[in-house]
């Protein structure tokens, strides 16, 4: 089984945080999208991984093939790595995997976290991924017959389907995928000016495949600094994460609060709903409903729904911030 992860989008909704670090690789409360991806699918499937294929963008360095080979290392997997040169859309995307997109495969887009309370059925040609929404008409939808899918349809009109594609997707035979999406790049098929991996998976129905969904019972965006905020604070609070891996000293701890290691928190007042990262120091401050990256330093300043970049520091500040990496407040 392989997991292809397509991450090659510059994650422009979430700067300055990824004007060097790609969004996948955000921490969130003490691991990144990526790793908590692969551990959900870890955990949920009936067999796990041996490869994973990152489609990367052209500019992405060296250190970004490094953390994601460490992570695959961590759990046992194989990481190899694909380039999109220009962004042509997600089927183009998944398709810069190359020979590796053959046999079992899931596609995972990182720009979303989620949780599954069951196993997975993967007793089918493909099966996707959905969650149930009050209001499908913002959404892809899947149509279905019974427990098949007959259809895919792109923010219906009227009330057809509370099943919203949410960018997870299990392909029994990957190659079939990748002939597919050669298809439309060959005969220039798109949609919205770009080749849409929705259109090579309708193409795979309509020729019989049998196609099935399976549901997540959370389903968190992490693609906009508000939407980051909300996602740090229900993993908090869904994942009882109250971690304090790093020290406390004279300070007043309100749950849920997460601690990286090597962090400091020094006579001050955190939480709830705080994610501290690794090396991070505060002191003398009160921090609430925030996100605080690695090694940043906070001194003598009162925060609330902030996000702090790494190695950012800030002195003396009371209020709201978004502050990318190595910025300077006070």
């Amino acid at each position: 089984m392989k997991l292809i992860v397509p991450m090659a989008g510059r994650g422009t909704r979430l700067r300055p945080h990824t004007h060097v670090t790609p969004k996948p690789l955000l921490p969130v409360v003490g691991r990144s999208m990526v790793e908590r991806i692969v551990e959900t699918f870890a955990d949920a499937l009936p067999r796990g991984f041996d490869e994973a294929v990152f489609i990367l963008g052209p500019d992405f360095g060296d250190e970004v093939r490094e953390q994601l080979t460490d992570i695959c290392s961590r759990h046992g997997i194989t990481a190899h790595f694909g380039v999109q040169e220009k962004a042509l859309g997600t089927a183009h995307a998944v398709v810069q995997a190359g020979d590796h997109l053959a046999g079992e495969c899931i596609v995972v887009f990182a720009d979303t976290l989620f949780y599954m309370d069951e196993k997975p059925d993967l007793d089918a040609d493909a099966v996707i991924w959905v969650k149930h929404v009050d209001d499908p008409s913002r959404f892809g939808v899947v149509v279905k017959d019974g427990g098949r899918i007959t259809d895919f349809v792109e923010k219906p009109v009227e009330l057809i389907s509370n099943e919203a594609i949410i960018g997870i997707y299990y392909v029994k035979d990957a190659a079939i995928l990748r002939r597919t999406i050669d298809h439309l790049i060959d005969k220039n098929i798109t949609g919205h000016g770009e080749y849409q991996l929705t259109d090579a998976l309708d193409r795979m129905l309509k020729d019989g495949l049998a196609f099935k969904t399976s549901a997540v019972s959370e389903w968190l965006d992490c693609g906009t600094i508000p939407a980051l905020k909300e996602t740090s604070a229900t993993v908090l609070a869904k994942d009882g994460e109250h971690e304090l891996l790093g020290t406390v000293e004279g300070s007043t701890i309100h749950e849920p609060v997460f601690l990286g290691g090597g962090a400091v928190i020094r006579d001050s007042e955190v939480g709830p709903n705080v994610a501290i990262e690794a090396g991070a120091v505060i002191a003398g401050s009160t921090i609430t409903n925030s996100i605080v990256f690695g090694e940043a330093q906070i001194s003598n300043s009162t925060l609330d729904d902030s996000v702090v970049g790494h190695h950012a520091e800030i002195r003396g500040f009371s209020g709201t911030l978004n502050i990318g990496d190595h910025a300077t407040v006070g």
